[in-house]
């Protein structure tokens, strides 16, 4: 198998992210009731945007000459720890509130992943990974806000003295 970069493994991480985020998003959208429809809107949004962020990190990984077996593999590992992460954070006690506290933090971490592949880029000074980081960072940064925002909607309708 070729060795990555630390430029390409970043990039396999936010690819796996990516892909996990589509899962996450489809599993917390469950958890929402009818009278949460604008949240589930943001979680559909959020899940074509990661389907699309998935689509165009694939086709720069394959501008990886000899390279693009071993980003997709690695993105399939971070894929999977996400997913670990996900079912223990989320048991079959979880309720919304749960969800979107989960995807609060897993869309700091891709926030946090794209802005450690800007960086790593600025040295690098790949085009593509520049493009692609402009295009996915503000969304990612979208995505972030939202499920905050969810995530204090949520608890705001919640009563603070019942019992846990």
């Amino acid at each position: 198998m070729a060795t990555l970069t630390k430029l390409e493994s970043k990039l396999a991480e936010v690819l796996g992210l990516a892909m996990a985020a589509q899962d996450a998003a489809r599993e917390v959208r469950g958890m929402l009731g009818s009278e949460h429809a604008p949240l589930a809107e943001k979680l559909a949004q959020a899940r074509d945007d990661a389907r699309e962020t998935q689509q165009r990190c694939t086709e720069l990984a394959s501008s990886f000459k000899g390279k693009k077996t071993a980003i997709l593999d690695e993105a399939r590992e971070v894929k999977k720890k996400a997913a670990d992460m996900m079912s223990t954070y989320l048991d079959r006690d979880a309720d919304a509130l749960d969800g979107f506290e989960f995807l609060t933090m897993a869309e700091a971490a891709e926030v946090g992943h794209w802005s450690v592949l800007q960086t790593l880029n600025e040295s690098a000074g790949n085009e593509r990974v520049r493009d692609l980081v402009s295009w996915a960072l503000p969304i990612q940064e979208r995505h972030f806000q939202n499920v905050l925002e969810g995530s204090r909607k949520l608890a705001a309708e919640e009563d603070p003295n019942e019992t846990a």
